[in-house]
């Protein structure tokens, strides 16, 4: 297993960057909260159900941002936990060289 360390500089460069990363999600979600509730209700005026096509639509969107912020940021704890593992696995397999 390979020490990692980190100066305070990097440290703060990938705390800013995965905050940026969160607080842009987040403002993504309210959003599109705030969008479909209006689509629904004019949906809702004219008796069709229309709105639900933007709403899955976009929220597939939404989902696959959040994946991408709450999974695969740099520092996230799967995406560690990935690396980690193939780290593992190279040391285990560069003893068999």
């Amino acid at each position: 297993m390979q020490d990692t360390t980190f100066s305070d500089d990097d440290l703060n460069r990938l705390a800013h960057k995965r905050a940026g990363a969160k607080l842009g999600w987040y403002i993504h979600a309210v959003v599109y909260l705030a969008v479909n509730i209006l689509l629904a209700l004019l949906s809702a005026r004219s008796q069709h159900a229309w709105a639900l096509f933007p709403a899955f639509g976009w929220g597939l969107g939404l989902l696959i941002h959040g994946a991408v912020v709450w999974l695969a940021l740099p520092g996230s704890s799967l995406r560690e936990r990935l690396v980690e593992q193939e780290r593992e696995r190279l040391i285990a397999a560069r003893k068999h060289w």
